[in-house]
């Protein structure tokens, strides 16, 4: 009887000690909002978990009662106890002292920043963000800089257009990091197989004796296309009555039909048009059916009105039925952004595409036309959407980023990246990020936060600091000196696991004219773009020394960059001939 007994308690006590419980919640804030990388401390195993892009967490773990403690910068740390089968909805609250604190902003976003605009243009019907120039900022005070990383590029060639045309560019149209990204320079295969490899060159500023420039380079892994997964992508086409110029839906039409042609048999098809109505243009359909899409998009006519919100939901919807896990999952809206039914604001398409992309479905944005052309609608849905951005002017654009650069587009290799700059205060005396500029709207908002972006197989990414060395730190001593330490922050799109990667900036000097070619001619893509905001930073150069560097740096077997020095033409021309007419 006793070993009967015994027997039965076993039975009990086994499945007890072997059960798997799996701890699922979601962590918000005092506002509702989901918070992503919070730290999650499992009391039980003493591992650290993080809450993904969604804020939601999933966890295996043994015991049915537990207890976890939350960890995230700016909010109280919070331990909990909780039960396992249980859905946890847990809040953090936001510390009441110097809230903002220790959010990761833009170095623009610092005090005694200048507001104001210096100059009103008028471009049609066209609309842009207003964005502020980022500041000087001393290093003994303010030593961090941390700004969002993306593969945009949609602003050079929108800068392209004005230029060809003869025009004089908005300069809220110029983003300088978008002008980088075009070039895709110093790109340097990752070691191994990391994600991430990042490298940094010191040198001289052509526009400023005092100062130096610092590059980092960020480059990003290319993908196997012999392992590249299948792809669900669905075409959400603006078909409403604007969009009836050659420009516009046309060039889509052509652009489209190109990128079927590389499709495969296991990748999936489906289009949603939108002009007056929204429908279900094309069902799901297999990429070896191209010349079902093909007859599809051509019989595509424009008409009607612009129900832009109506077709980003159905969009959704269409791709999230069609789900392929593990797979390359992709809305690629074209679109003029002209959206005059529904949801029509920047705020209100911000808040729904917030909400579509907790689906895991991410977001290419291709704007088209001129004259109504509303960039700020796209750039708006692209960086919430998990997604790009670029700008068509013609069809060559259209087969570089749908042919030529399509995985560098379409596949992503990490997402939320951003990057932190610890300047060493011994050995740089002040700063200022050129490009990455804060719209003016989140820099007035004190409780915006920095929100990585989404970086593409086989992208480079060169950001580029204009510093001051302290007094005491010569050329001579630098060897002696890290300027930089990095913290470059990702997600795996796979898993939603949050990684880091560290790299010290080493002392490197080298003189302007002794270091990578590619450094020099992305100098003089940032002194273009500073010239064409009117830069207070750059007020002395003039378009022939930006034109000189450039000349002296660029591949002649490079189209683009053969095309670029002939836009310095084209800028130098039409500024000094136009200059007295820009309204101040």
């Amino acid at each position: 009887m006793k070993k009967l007994i015994v027997y039965i308690s076993f039975l009990f006590f086994v499945p007890a000690a072997n059960a798997q419980y799996y701890l699922r919640g979601e962590i918000k804030n005092g506002k509702n909002e989901l918070l992503q990388n919070v730290k999650i401390l499992l009391r039980s195993d003493k591992n650290l978990y993080y809450s993904g892009t969604s804020g939601g967490f999933g966890i295996s773990c043994h015991s049915l009662y537990d207890s976890v403690t939350l960890i995230l910068d700016g909010y109280e740390t919070k331990s909990v106890g909780i039960k396992t089968d249980v859905f946890q909805q847990l809040t953090l609250k936001t510390l009441s002292a110097n809230i903002s604190k220790n959010k990761p902003k833009l170095i623009s976003i610092t005090r005694d920043q200048d507001f104001s605009s210096n100059n009103t243009w008028y471009v049609s019907d066209e609309s842009y963000f207003s964005l502020v120039e980022n500041e000087t900022v001393t290093v003994n005070k303010f030593p961090n800089a941390s700004f969002s990383l993306n593969i945009n590029k949609a602003s050079y060639s929108n800068v392209r257009r004005f230029l060809t045309t003869k025009s004089l560019v908005p300069p809220d149209a110029v983003r300088i990091e978008e002008l980088l990204n075009y070039f895709n320079l110093h790109y340097r295969e990752p070691e191994k197989k990391d994600v991430f490899g990042i490298e940094s060159q010191l040198s001289d500023c052509p526009w400023n004796n005092n100062s130096k420039l610092l590059f980092l380079n960020v480059n990003a892994r290319k993908l196997d296309m012999n392992n590249v997964p299948p792809s669900n992508l669905v075409f959400l086409i603006d078909a409403s009555g604007s969009m009836d110029l050659p420009n516009r839906l046309p060039l889509v039409k052509a652009a489209f039909q190109m990128l079927i042609k590389n499709l495969r048999a296991i990748d999936t098809v489906s289009i949603v048009e939108y002009g007056g109505t929204v429908s279900v243009w094309l069902p799901p359909t297999s990429g070896a059916e191209k010349q079902k899409i093909t007859q599809s998009i051509e019989e595509l006519t424009a008409n009607g009105d612009t129900p832009g919100e109506s077709a980003i939901r159905m969009a959704y919807g269409l791709a999230e039925r069609s789900f392929i896990k593990g797979g390359n999952n992709r809305v690629i809206l074209a679109t003029d952004g002209d959206f005059n039914v529904g949801e029509t604001s920047e705020k209100a398409l911000d808040d729904l595409i917030t909400k579509e992309k907790k689906s895991g479905v991410y977001l290419t944005c291709l704007g088209v036309g001129m004259g109504n052309f509303k960039d700020s609608k796209l750039e708006t849905l692209a960086k919430r959407g998990n997604g790009n951005y670029a700008y068509l002017d013609n069809i060559n654009e259209a087969e570089k980023v749908l042919i030529k650069e399509v995985t560098q587009t379409f596949f992503s290799v990490a997402d939320d990246v951003y990057l932190n700059v610890h300047f060493n205060p011994a050995a740089v005396k002040d700063c200022r990020l050129i490009g990455f500029d804060n719209k003016k709207d989140a820099i007035t908002d004190s409780s915006g936060e920095l929100e990585g972006g989404d970086i593409g197989s086989g992208n480079s990414v060169l950001a580029i600091f204009e510093l001051t060395p302290t007094e005491t730190n010569s050329i001579d001593t630098t060897a002696l000196l890290s300027y930089a330490k990095i913290s470059l922050k990702f997600t795996l799109p796979a898993t939603k696991l949050s990684r880091e990667l560290n790299y010290n900036c080493p002392a490197n000097y080298l003189s302007f004219n002794n270091i990578d070619k590619e450094y020099q001619f992305g100098t003089a893509i940032a002194m273009f773009g500073m010239k064409l905001r009117q830069s207070k930073y750059f007020p002395l150069s003039d378009w022939s020394e930006t034109e000189r560097i450039a000349t002296a740096a660029y591949d002649p077997g490079n189209y683009l960059q053969k095309q670029f020095i002939q836009l310095i033409a084209m800028a130098k021309k039409i500024y000094v001939k136009k200059r007295m007419k820009i309204k101040y």
